[in-house]
């Protein structure tokens, strides 16, 4: 059986207003800093009922320039960046190693919502990172335990034993350290807010910060793109 693409496609609406609401959105009004209306809009995406609010696509390149994406969770977002954790030996790990400088993306189909971020990437203390670790699920400190991240696996009975040998680690020794466990933190130096409009009058309102020939630092200016 094969399933047409295009007919699929096709059937497909965006923003079906039976499920979704386009709020108004004011760029006038917005704040000086991104970090606010960020707080504002992800807080108001997990009250309208949006799943994983809190998941985004992060965009990394390798040592060849050549681009990779996938969903991550985020872990933090203040003063000192966009946190987000992996494995130092993940691919995403070694590919900011090489190039320490990424891309992340929020998309809130229930509002037609989005917001980017650029910037570059720094590891933060490998206390933190394993701090934060503690304080989730046993489940998330197993994943971590298993480890191998993006290595090649031999076979889903290999998996299993090593997960499961991680679950039991986690559930009896909570304190245990997975030590590729990192915690990056992304510096904001572009920050996109885009609200959706039914008429495709969309706004979208960019935050840079100045050039002052760091790669942080500076003030926030703010513009308004096309659509």
């Amino acid at each position: 059986m094969t399933t047409d693409i295009t007919a699929t496609l096709r059937s497909l609406r965006v923003w079906d207003p039976e499920v979704t609401t386009l709020p108004p959105f004011d760029p006038a009004t917005a704040p000086d800093d991104p970090l606010p209306l960020f707080a504002e809009w992800l807080a108001g995406a997990a009250a309208a009922g949006q799943p994983e609010p809190h998941t985004m696509s992060l965009a990394t390149a390798d040592d060849a320039g050549r681009p990779d994406v996938r969903i991550v969770m985020l872990h933090g977002a203040d003063a000192d960046g966009w946190s987000f954790a992996t494995h130092s030996v993940s691919r995403k790990g070694t590919q900011l190693a090489a190039r320490p400088y990424a891309a992340l993306c929020f998309y809130w189909p229930l509002l037609g919502r989005q917001v980017r971020v650029r910037g570059p990437v720094a590891v933060a203390p490998a206390d933190e990172a394993q701090a934060g670790l503690r304080v989730r699920s046993a489940g998330a400190l197993a994943a971590a335990l298993t480890g191998r991240q993006s290595a090649v696996l031999p076979s889903l009975d290999e998996l299993t034993r090593a997960s499961e040998a991680a679950w039991e680690q986690a559930r009896e020794a909570p304190d245990t350290p997975a030590p590729t466990w990192t915690l990056y933190r992304l510096r904001a130096r572009e920050v996109e807010f885009f609200q959706g409009d039914p008429d495709r009058r969309h706004l979208r309102l960019a935050y840079r910060r100045a050039d002052d020939g760091a790669d942080t630092g500076g003030a926030w200016s703010r513009l308004l793109l096309w659509p």
